[in-house]
């Protein structure tokens, strides 16, 4: 059991609940949620920064805790770790399915120089990461990246956005509020110019991974970057992807390997097709990792 004193900042934790309820906390804010000794619970509140959920916050302490109580919980601190390996000063990195910028964050305090490129559909979304993230080293498109150029619907599930996607997917509750929008996409080798190396990339795409990653096919065999996506059951077979199609386009078209994130980082073997295949079915793993 963990015990909470709270900072003398405020005076009980029901003034704390109050801001946190009236007023979300900042990215910034959620940083400064930490145990400074143990048992001793901090909250210290700055300035007008993007804001961010309870929810979030808690998701954001509990990672930068190492108490990865949830799967997910476990695969975002097993990402973080594997950013800190990989990624250098001036890395030029990814993220496909960008969401709010939480791994966008973490790729950027880790390379601050590096050219960096995010792409998220959703409309509002979008806006919210072109204020949040102005620097020019930063490029933010609103479009879905796919396997072709155009047009498509797009599900935007307003109870729970991270779900969005290209197709209604099934969903963790049968009570969902879903949107169809239309949304603008194109292949990632039209968006990263051939001259700019590529040393990491995160996909987020609910589902749509092998034809993101199809429509990058020149990008990722002449920079060889990691890549870590989400495939799994629920999702991916909504897209009628199987895995041995997508180990076959890693593996043989790419020249990579795959691994999980926690064999990554323990330097474990490479994941066999039959093993790939077998995480997949089962819903055993559902993160992975492409890399050289």
């Amino acid at each position: 059991m963990i015990f909470f004193v709270f900072s003398p900042r405020y005076t009980s934790a029901v003034q704390v609940c109050k801001k946190m309820q009236t007023e979300p906390l900042s990215i910034t804010e959620s940083k400064q949620l930490c145990l400074r000794k143990p048992g001793k619970f901090q909250y210290k509140p700055k300035g007008k920064n993007e804001r961010m959920s309870i929810k979030q916050a808690i998701k954001s302490l509990l990672v930068g805790l190492h108490l990865p109580i949830t799967r997910n919980l476990r695969y975002d601190r097993y990402t973080l770790d594997i950013l800190d390996r990989i990624l250098k000063n001036d890395s030029n990195c990814v993220d496909i399915g960008c969401h709010k910028g939480e791994i966008l964050d973490a790729i950027i305090k880790r390379s601050p120089n590096g050219h960096h490129y995010a792409f998220e559909p959703l409309p509002y979304l979008y806006d919210f990461l072109k204020e949040k993230y102005s620097q020019d080293n930063i490029s933010v498109y609103p479009v879905a990246l796919f396997d072709k150029k155009g047009e498509t619907s797009f599900q935007h599930v307003v109870d729970a956005p991270a779900y969005s996607g290209i197709k209604r997917r099934k969903y963790a509750s049968s009570d969902v509020h879903v949107n169809e929008l239309t949304v603008q996409t194109d292949l990632l080798d039209n968006v990263i110019p051939a001259y700019e190396t590529i040393n990491f990339i995160k996909i987020d795409v609910e589902g749509a991974e092998y034809n993101v990653l199809r429509g990058g096919t020149e990008t990722i065999r002449r920079c060889k970057p990691v890549i870590i996506f989400e495939f799994g059951l629920g999702a991916a077979d909504y897209y009628e992807t199987k895995p041995e199609a997508l180990f076959k386009m890693i593996n043989e078209e790419f020249g990579m390997r795959l691994s999980t994130l926690k064999g990554f980082l323990h330097e474990k073997p490479h994941l066999t097709h039959h093993t790939f295949c077998e995480h997949f079915n089962s819903g055993k793993e559902y993160y992975f990792v492409a890399h050289p």
